[in-house]
């Protein structure tokens, strides 16, 4: 019995064939605590995003293996939730319509409590009947951060959902994913190109190597809770970020 909530053995994912194969990811190995919060980096192209969506079950692994409590996965799980790199709100329904959509995807009844708490925690309480153009990139991804959530997933996936934003409303969301990873627990995957963002986030931060992307090396975040944008000014933290950056930097373009 391994004691990991997530676990990726061996995991190897190839596309394509003869001139157009490709190899984006290679015999990785990560173990995932319940409650962890873990950043994957590395340089553009490693196959980060398309790990995320082996876990999603978005896609199939060429091969090895992901277990969710130590049962393996083998297409989409009910406890993974996932916010993409846009947040993807159907046009057509307001903000509480969209949050309550995975739910009748699974023809379950919404979870009204839940979900009106949640906006409100999210500082949506006013925009329940809002349409998706009528909110602004921000506002739209914290829509999406409690769809996401409202189905109570053990496992939350993260595929750069706030590269989009601009650097005041980014530091925002980060502080309120923070905030929420500090009430709930989750276990959370955030894939990003932001090395500050991983940093600040994670409590491990795992790197890969340039295609195929292989697990290069896994740095521990030292940093205490609950984190402050006071942490971004410290020695500490600009010298791990540059540590991190560096170990990037050596992988061939």
């Amino acid at each position: 019995m391994s004691s990991a909530k997530l676990s990726i053995n061996n995991l190897t994912k190839t596309f394509g064939e003869g001139t157009s194969f490709v190899q984006a990811i290679q015999d990785i190995n990560i173990d995932i605590a319940d409650g962890d919060f873990v950043s994957i980096v590395g340089p553009s192209g490693c196959g980060k995003t398309t790990l995320l969506w082996l876990i999603a079950g978005l896609h199939k692994q060429t091969s090895g293996s992901i277990s969710l409590d130590d049962q393996q996965l083998y297409g989409p799980n009910e406890q993974i939730g996932m916010m993409f790199q846009e947040a993807n709100l159907l046009p057509w329904r307001n903000v509480k319509q969209n949050v309550e959509f995975p739910f009748e995807i699974r023809n379950v009844p919404p979870d009204e409590n839940k979900i009106n708490a949640l906006l409100e925690r999210v500082g949506l309480k006013d925009f329940f009947l809002s349409m998706p153009r009528e909110l602004s990139g921000g506002m739209q991804q914290r829509a999406a951060i409690v769809r996401a959530l409202a189905t109570d997933p053990d496992v939350l996936l993260m595929d750069e959902p706030f590269g989009a934003l601009d650097a005041f409303t980014r530091d925002e969301m980060n502080m309120l994913i923070e905030e929420i990873w500090l009430e709930t627990k989750k276990t959370v995957v955030l894939i990003t190109h932001s090395i500050e963002e991983a940093v600040f986030l994670s409590n491990k931060v795992h790197v890969l190597s340039a295609r195929p992307g292989r697990l290069q090396r896994t740095f521990e975040i030292p940093f205490k809770r609950k984190r402050t944008f006071d942490l971004i000014r410290t020695t500490e933290f600009f010298d791990l970020v540059n540590e991190i950056k560096a170990v990037i930097r050596e992988q061939p373009m």
